[in-house]
């Protein structure tokens, strides 16, 4: 496919040219380092994972055909680890890193697929669980996702002839290229795509990632989608997130414990990752709590990834902790990543540059805003705040608490207690666009 010519590949679009899951790889980086990490650990610890759609004025299984959706996820359950794959994921380097997939390990996923699902519908909404060992359930993340993203922005454009296609990618990719316009003026700028889980479709995804390829040149550093990152000679972007908290703090068997797992995490990933790849996710359980009770050895981590909280008061609480442990911001790194678009990357750039490191990982704002682009096809174009999120382990119900309470997930009977564990400092509602 010429990169310029999506509108007549989307016009096309076919089984056997576009199934939308088309790669294991068409995942993000930190889901296998995660997954690694898990297999390694906790692979036959039982969980469930659960699609939340936080946007619930929009009514997903009224804008998705059911059969539709079943279809792409059956595909996806076909969908194995080619040998090209996986001989890229055993002889590339990662972040400085040579062989960080342990044979054994890239062994187990030559043989992987996707477990089965279950899906139903419930007041307009889908309900899609996986339920089953970790290991083998936590892949349906980002595939999950993809597909209902694709699935949401496929039905709105049926019907739309090839002209009117056109015009509408020609005004998307006219306003993408503004705002890179707009990022190269910004001195130092490091910058990779996080936009795989929300994006408009994969064939935009790729048609962004090379347009960042030319039009940042060296400050665009890569993509958190491996397959992409494989095909276009890219770093792979990514460390870990909060479904190992989530996890392992449903697992805890006392508030004592529950208190000691953000840092339980931190040692079970020290001990199989070293370098770069040391960056904090502090704001399952909310990040003041988390700095409050951190032991000094966590200052010696390269860097933090402030979530959920507004990222210039997360990222200059970081850094107040960083002076006050006797560490120098300046030799460490921030990566922002929560709904970034460009005016908050232009205005997280002025504020912390020559203070500290910084890096910004641009998600579904990058790969899916076609806001303005199709004015009669608003809002279901518009991008939503899906996730899916791991909701229990070993049959107890899990929790994230989140620096936004809008973003919280779980039980309210486990939110109270952990608020009464963590704490609410530092918490503020604001509303979640994507």
């Amino acid at each position: 496919m010429q990169v310029n010519d999506i509108a007549t590949r989307v016009y096309n679009h076919a089984w056997r040219l576009d199934p939308i899951v088309r790669s294991l790889l068409d995942t993000d980086f930190y889901k296998l380092m995660m997954l690694q990490l898990i297999w390694r650990r906790h692979r036959d610890v039982d969980v469930k994972f659960s699609l939340v759609n936080r946007t619930r004025s929009v009514r997903l299984a009224d804008e998705i055909d059911e059969a539709e959706l079943r279809e792409q996820l059956d595909h996806a359950r076909t969908v194995r680890l080619s040998k090209k794959e996986r001989i890229w994921l055993a002889g590339n380097s990662f972040y400085g890193r040579a062989q960080i997939f342990e044979p054994e390990f890239l062994a187990w996923l030559d043989g992987y697929r996707l477990p089965e699902y279950q899906l139903r519908r419930e007041d307009g909404q889908f309900a899609l669980d996986f339920h089953g060992p970790w290991a083998e359930v936590t892949l349906w993340e980002i595939p999950a996702l993809s597909i209902i993203n694709e699935l949401r922005s496929r039905r709105a454009m049926r019907g739309m002839g090839r002209f009117a296609l056109d015009v509408l990618y020609a005004r998307a990719k006219a306003k993408l290229w503004n705002k890179v316009e707009r990022l190269r003026a910004l001195d130092g700028l490091i910058l990779s795509d996080f936009g795989t889980r929300r994006r408009h479709s994969f064939l935009w995804q790729r048609w962004c990632v090379e347009a960042l390829k030319e039009g940042l040149s060296e400050a665009f550093i890569g993509s958190s989608n491996v397959l992409l990152a494989m095909d276009g000679d890219l770093e792979a972007i990514g460390t870990n997130g909060h479904e190992l908290p989530m996890a392992l703090a449903a697992l805890a068997p006392d508030d004592d414990a529950l208190r000691q797992v953000p840092y339980r995490v931190l040692e079970e990933w020290a001990a199989a990752y070293g370098g770069n790849l040391r960056v904090v996710l502090p704001d399952a359980f909310g990040t003041e709590a988390f700095l409050r009770d951190a032991p000094d050895w966590v200052a010696d981590w390269t860097g933090f990834r402030p979530d959920s909280a507004p990222p210039i008061e997360g990222g200059q609480m970081i850094l107040d902790w960083w002076r006050a442990h006797g560490r120098d911001p300046r030799d460490k790194l921030l990566v922002f990543s929560d709904g970034m678009d460009v005016d908050a990357i232009e205005a997280v750039h002025a504020h912390f540059h020559g203070q500290v490191r910084m890096s910004f990982g641009w998600g579904t704002n990058l790969t899916n805003d076609f806001v303005g682009a199709a004015p009669d096809l608003r809002p279901s174009l518009d991008p939503i705040s899906l996730v899916c999120k791991i909701t229990e382990a070993g049959g107890r119900p899990a929790v994230k608490l989140s620096d936004n309470p809008n973003k919280a997930v779980g039980d309210p009977a486990e939110v109270a207690r952990y608020l009464r564990v963590f704490g609410d400092g530092g918490m503020t509602a604001r509303a979640v666009r994507v």
